[in-house]
């Protein structure tokens, strides 16, 4: 079994129920998994890999819960940039009817690259459209040849222009093929076990894309099938109006009814959940991924993110999408929800390591992983490393791990995944980086140009 010694390390953010942060220590991991974590004196002085983290500081990998990788090739797109949600997407759904399975990979790879190199070990990515053959099995694959941790998520669009719904015509799949293909994916790639480096989710896009029957059939496949379920809700204002139009019922009442409220659950955004839907989240464990920077870019609102997580909601961070936020920094992301919740006049409405734990272990609970998001024995070795003496964090000395928060946004030192150096001395491991911004840009030039 491979064995891994990281040692002498100046902090350890443990984010353990006890929140200890070591100093001077050290993680002993083996087989993607830690084993034990301490001085050095008490953990085996030897290993297949031995790295001297003297310098530095050592968090649990980042955990992003809500991404939309394809995203990437249509960055800033000018039509866009100054558009709420609804308009922002009839800018660029005419762009992504063309998006081919190279296109997909190509973003994909490009996106998690962006993510590991911030510290990022876990990534959630809500694939939702799927034109002129492209499949799940794309964004997978780039994932795993990458080396992270990711959760695929079978998303779907089934209600066109032409039945009420926003999307066009051309971009919606048929209600049974779905579903069909739902089953595939997860019997193809999901694996439950514990560290497991592949998992699947259901996730029809949004309300507004898909049918209330497909809502309820793909929340009863899930649940048979074992994985979880993921969709936005209560976005912005525009969304509010369309439930209550429609479903005569605001989103929180709406998921209820179809069965979307549970430990098995997360929603996207949730900007505007009133106090009675966010006691339905609490009471229910309901997670949600709370992505600041593109709610601030679409002009959605300020999530009530301090009220949720006082009553108890699992909340973690997402980057959402690189067309709306348009960056793929888990740090940049948490200093965000930090410093949004302070913009009503409350410089302690949310503190750095309150935002560190959202962005690492927040992300673990909401994803349902009881495997990630801590540096303790029995948990996987997926960890960031961030150098200190670097100009980010330069006069830092008195609070080095709030640094990394009120600071930067720094890149990484070491991006660890299940005990494998993914990002080694701020450098991709597995890819070849300039080759693959080369491919990534010809890519969104002819996705652009067709």
């Amino acid at each position: 079994m491979a064995s891994l010694l990281l040692k002498n390390a100046d902090i350890i953010v443990c984010m353990d129920d006890a929140g200890r942060e070591l100093q001077t220590s050290s993680i002993y991991c083996r087989d993607g998994m830690i084993e034990a974590v301490g001085t050095a004196d008490d953990l085996p002085d030897s290993a297949d890999q031995v790295i001297d983290l003297t310098g530095k500081i050592v968090i649990p990998g980042l955990i992003n819960t809500h991404h939309h990788l394809f995203q990437n090739l249509t960055r800033v797109l000018p039509a866009a940039q100054n558009a709420t949600l609804f308009g922002w997407l009839t800018s660029l759904y005419p762009i992504w009817q063309n998006l081919r399975p190279d296109h997909i990979a190509s973003a994909v790879s490009v996106g998690l690259a962006e993510l590991a190199l911030s510290g990022c070990t876990t990534s959630s990515d809500h694939q939702y459209l799927y034109p002129n053959g492209a499949r799940l099995d794309e964004s997978i694959e780039a994932a795993q040849q990458l080396g992270m941790r990711f959760v695929a998520t079978r998303g779907s669009m089934s209600i066109g222009v032409s039945k009420g719904g926003l999307p066009p015509d051309s971009l919606v799949e048929d209600e049974a093929a779905i579903l069909k293909d739902c089953e595939r994916v997860v019997h193809a790639y999901h694996d439950p076990k514990k560290g497991a480096m592949i998992q699947v989710a259901l996730a029809p896009c949004s309300p507004f894309s898909v049918s209330v029957g497909l809502m309820r059939e793909t929340a009863e496949m899930a649940r048979q099938l074992g994985v979880g379920l993921h969709t936005h809700l209560a976005e912005n204002e525009e969304d509010i109006d369309y439930s209550l139009a429609h479903f005569g019922m605001r989103p929180g009442e709406y998921a209820q009814s179809v069965g979307w409220v549970g430990e098995d659950v997360w929603h996207a955004h949730c900007v505007k959940l009133n106090t009675a839907e966010q006691q339905l989240f609490a009471r229910t464990g309901t997670g949600i991924a709370h992505c600041p920077c593109s709610n601030m870019r679409l002009a959605s609102g300020i999530a009530p993110l301090r009220q949720m997580l006082d009553i108890g909601v699992p909340v973690g961070l997402g980057v959402d999408g690189s067309s709306s936020n348009d960056s793929g920094h888990m740090l940049a992301e948490a200093r965000q929800a930090m410093l949004l919740q302070r913009v009503g006049g409350n410089p302690a409405a949310l503190n750095a390591r309150e935002a560190l734990r959202l962005a690492t272990r927040g992300g673990a609970e909401v994803l349902n992983r009881r495997d990630i998001g801590q540096i303790s024995p029995g948990y996987a070795a997926d960890m960031a490393v961030y150098d200190r003496d670097t100009i980010d964090l330069s006069g830092t000395w008195t609070d080095p791990v709030a640094a990394l928060i009120f600071c930067g946004p720094v890149k990484t030192r070491h991006t660890i995944i299940h005990g494998k150096l993914v990002v080694e001395d701020g450098q991709l491991v597995s890819l070849d980086l300039p080759a693959l911004l080369e491919r990534h840009k010809q890519a969104a030039l002819s996705l652009l140009a067709s």
